[in-house]
């Protein structure tokens, strides 16, 4: 999977303003420490109509076949003033669902989590797991084209591009967003593959690369429940 250097604009407007009033706290919150254990919040038949239903993973990709795993870590950095600072960084885990519109709105109907660990000069300088909240903004950008081996996908599911951005609440009382980019298969040009990331006042705005497939990092996937599904 090739990696672009920005997100979409759209993208970094929603984390700066989301960063700003997160404190609310979504009543359809379901904790998940990065598994899918708990289902997607009930919506009900009129609502579900024009959502898309999407299962979001941080994931680890092997090569020879390409194959797609649960389970990966994604890096971001923070920048101070106009200077990139490497050694402030941040790490996640995580995976989860939400239910959006189509149209690309936010949404209280979501699932999931995982682990972080932040970085300063190079030394850990905090880790615990944190909870998706809500949903800030989901744009999807078209369907992958079928040469991955997904073994994340259930039966009524197919790989996605796009873009996504999350509100969470970390374990240590901070609050945050991740923002989630998927560049697969056939994607169109402009989407990062990877995460960005605030937590409190700082913002991680940096995607790191993913590299070569032997580098196994920095890769995430959206998979979308196809339209014929019930």
């Amino acid at each position: 999977m090739k990696a672009l250097k920005f997100f979409m604009p759209t993208i970094v407007v929603a984390l700066f303003i989301f960063s700003a009033c997160q404190k609310e706290n979504s009543a359809s919150q379901i904790s998940g420490r990065g598994t899918l254990t708990g289902k997607l919040n009930e919506v009900s038949a009129s609502e579900s109509q024009g959502t898309d239903h999407v299962r979001w993973d941080i994931i680890s990709l092997t090569a020879s076949p390409l194959t797609a795993r649960a389970g990966g870590v994604a890096f971001a950095s923070a920048i101070t003033g106009s200077s990139l600072s490497p050694d402030w960084k941040i790490k996640f885990t995580g995976s989860g669902t939400f239910v959006a519109p189509t149209s690309g709105g936010g949404s209280g109907a979501v699932t999931g989590g995982g682990t972080w660990e932040t970085f300063s000069g190079g030394v850990s300088s905090g880790s615990g797991t944190y909870t998706v909240t809500k949903l800030a903004s989901w744009v999807f950008a078209n369907l992958q084209l079928p040469v991955l081996n997904n073994l994340i996908a259930s039966p009524d599911q197919v790989a996605a591009n796009g873009t996504a951005v999350l509100v969470i609440e970390y374990s240590d009382g901070s609050q945050g967003t991740l923002g989630v980019g998927c560049h697969g298969p056939g994607a169109p040009n402009g989407i990062e593959e990877g995460v960005i990331a605030t937590k409190g006042y700082v913002t991680y705005w940096t995607g790191e690369v993913p590299g070569a497939l032997t580098v196994d990092k920095n890769r995430t996937l959206f998979n979308i429940r196809k339209k014929d599904s019930k």
